[in-house]
């Protein structure tokens, strides 16, 4: 075997790739920090402060009349919920959803979207009119990514100077994400130095990602070979 060539070979492509292993170690060490200084996302149910308190009496309406109010087919579910101190049932059925208010039977128009807003502006520890909602999100984004899992979501955004943003899933009646920022700035460079996010379209980024794995794979055999062809000649 010509060792000046395998020597050759392994410094040159060693070299390129290098910036791989140098890229990931140090995106690796980004994701301790961010493990260590960022608060892990929040648990289902667990969304700060204390709800508006259940009166069963307040429900006036039966399950009943609430599901034939709604006019929602196949129903699969009733939940009981108090938003903006009123009670309401939120019925849902295949691909529908109703809110029903317990006292009266109206149905409502926004309920969804205002108990969502409860839910942020008590885990944010701020007045209701605080939390803004800015997006509502039927598909994964570029900071929502599908690791949060939970869809649909609404979006709230305090402005408190840190840029400070919630994600609310009404399903779980909890903050599916909290971030800010810092915390999202921290989270974008390892998103995009590791797992190269900036690559919008998944097939050309995985594409990349098996050619730079596929060099430092190709650098590591020649390193090896080169190592047992020269021991070889020494011995």
């Amino acid at each position: 075997m010509n060792t000046r060539l395998l020597r050759r070979l392994h410094r040159w492509i060693a070299l390129g790739f290098s910036l791989v292993v140098f890229a990931s170690a140090g995106s690796g060490v980004i994701h301790i920090v961010m493990a260590r200084t960022q608060a892990p996302p929040p648990k289902a149910g667990a969304s700060g402060g204390e709800a508006a308190v259940f009166d069963p009496g307040a429900w006036k309406l039966s399950p009943a009349d609430a599901v034939k109010a709604s006019q929602v087919a196949g129903v699969t579910g009733i939940n009981l919920r108090i938003i903006g101190g009123e009670p309401w049932y939120v019925i849902r059925g295949k691909g529908k959803m109703a809110y029903v208010n317990g006292a009266d039977g109206r149905i409502g128009a926004d309920e969804d979207a205002l108990f969502a807003r409860e839910i942020a502006a008590r885990f944010l520890h701020c007045d209701r009119d605080e939390a803004r909602q800015t997006a509502y999100l039927t598909a994964y984004t570029t900071e929502y990514i599908n690791i949060f899992r939970l869809l649909p979501v609404y979006r709230f955004d305090r402005d408190d100077g840190k840029g400070t943003r919630v994600y609310v899933s009404t399903a779980t009646e909890s903050v599916t994400r909290a971030t800010d920022d810092g915390k999202q700035f921290e989270a974008n460079l390892f998103a995009n130095v590791h797992k190269l996010m900036f690559l919008p379209n998944r097939d050309a980024r995985d594409g990349a990602l098996l050619f730079l794995m596929g060099g430092l794979l190709l650098a590591s055999a020649l390193g090896i070979a080169l190592f047992f062809v020269t021991r070889s000649r020494k011995e």
